[in-house]
């Protein structure tokens, strides 16, 4: 038997079911979540007590002797209809993200498998929390969900691969009361080819490989992790970026080598690095030297893991004046505020990187995770189809042309 918070009985059921122990009897509690308050606790139990002899007690019911672990398996084709008939099947199912989707026919689905040689039954992936196995077809399935292309399905199976990883720690972010998000970062020669913003507005809504690329990662750690929200995945206050996180470096404005060099990948390569933040914050240098610049950058006190956003005029000014991007991360270890309780200890080079993104103007930004967890960066490459070049030319021309005013 297991006792929760009231909020949690749900996650609670789900955890056990993926343990193996669908039958487990759990008892929600009033006690608040990591109280530390005996008189409230002692009350709290109080409360159940008697609930609680009953649960220890009573014999187990047919279905908690044998209980059905297996969800009922989905026939292929699962429903026909409008665009609108499927959205709202779609929703109330609970495998959309409450935008609409794309329906994901055989046609589409097919198409967006063009994007990998990889088998449409390969295993990319075991994805928590219920250890979905997330083969390049159901990869596809949420991708055209997502309304991605096929040049974006290379990023999407690397950044699976990322995220499953242990040491990126996705099993404690993506269900915690937190409310992580995963922030995907990417360079190479990729980001032309699928024109990821790396610019002005780098992480604002408007470009298509940024959004969809992002929000396919959510549906796919939805419905083929099974983090729900509110069930599995408990963000206490939730996160927008959960619907799309998703930057590219602008290495070709950048006067350092980029981030996927730093980690010893060569400046052709395509590379996605996976972090989980839940802070984002911007703020501008009282000067714009470069003393002025690292100022305002060690004053947003960065704990472990961060991405630190310069803008490529910064980045230029820093370089201009002689200082490398190890000299601005030194400056930074030296000169950020005190670390919290929970992270003490100095700052190390390892604990935060820096990405030369975004466009004109002042403002810098943080991307904050969390350490000591065991957890790190996580770079995996991309790896492109044999008819790469095919598939580059295909959808090379679909990027927004706006009106002058």
């Amino acid at each position: 038997m297991l006792l929760a918070n009231r909020g949690f009985v749900n996650d609670a059921y789900s955890a056990a079911s993926g343990k193996g122990m669908p039958g487990l009897r759990v008892l929600g509690t009033s006690i608040a979540c990591e109280s530390t308050v005996a008189e409230d606790i002692e009350s709290g139990i109080d409360e159940v007590f008697d609930d609680i002899i009953v649960g220890l007690t009573k014999p187990l019911t047919k279905e908690e002797k044998s209980p059905q672990s297996e969800p009922k398996k989905e026939p292929r084709i699962v429903f026909k209809g409008t665009y609108r008939d499927v959205n709202q099947f779609f929703y109330r199912k609970g495998w959309g993200d409450g935008l609409p989707i794309r329906p994901p026919s055989e046609e589409a689905v097919g198409e967006m498998m063009t994007g990998t040689d990889l088998p449409a039954d390969h295993v990319v992936a075991k994805i928590i929390p219920r250890m979905g196995k997330a083969t390049v077809e159901k990869i596809a399935v949420n991708a055209v969900m997502a309304g991605a292309l096929p040049t974006h399905m290379p990023v999407l199976i690397a950044a699976v691969e990322a995220l499953s990883d242990p040491k990126t720690r996705f099993d404690t972010f993506e269900v915690s009361t937190g409310s992580w998000a995963p922030l995907l970062v990417i360079n190479g020669p990729i980001r032309e080819d699928i024109h990821i913003n790396c610019g002005s507005g780098v992480l604002s809504p408007g470009n298509l490989a940024n959004a969809a690329i992002g929000r396919a990662i959510g549906l796919i750690v939805k419905n083929i992790g099974g983090a729900r929200k509110g069930i599995e995945d408990m963000g206490t206050l939730g996160n927008p970026a959960k619907y799309s996180l998703v930057l590219g470096e602008n290495e070709e404005e950048s006067p350092w080598e980029p981030l996927h060099v730093e980690f010893g990948f060569e400046k052709n390569d395509n590379t996605v690095t996976v972090m989980f933040p839940n802070r984002y914050a911007q703020t501008i240098p009282a000067q714009t030297n470069a003393q002025g610049i690292a100022t305002a950058l060690a004053g947003m006190n960065p704990m472990s893991l961060a991405c630190m956003m310069v803008i490529p005029d910064h980045a230029k000014i820093f370089s201009s004046e002689g200082w490398s991007k190890k000299r601005v991360k030194e400056f930074i270890m030296k000169n950020s505020g005190p670390r919290n309780s929970r992270q003490a200890g100095q700052l190390q080079d390892e604990d935060f990187i820096i990405v030369v993104a975004g466009g004109p103007g002042v403002w810098m930004g943080l991307l904050q995770s969390a350490g000591g967890f065991g957890n790190s960066f996580v770079t995996r490459e991309i790896k492109l189809p044999r008819n790469w070049e095919k598939l580059k030319a295909k959808y090379k021309n679909l990027v927004p042309v706006y009106v002058k005013y």
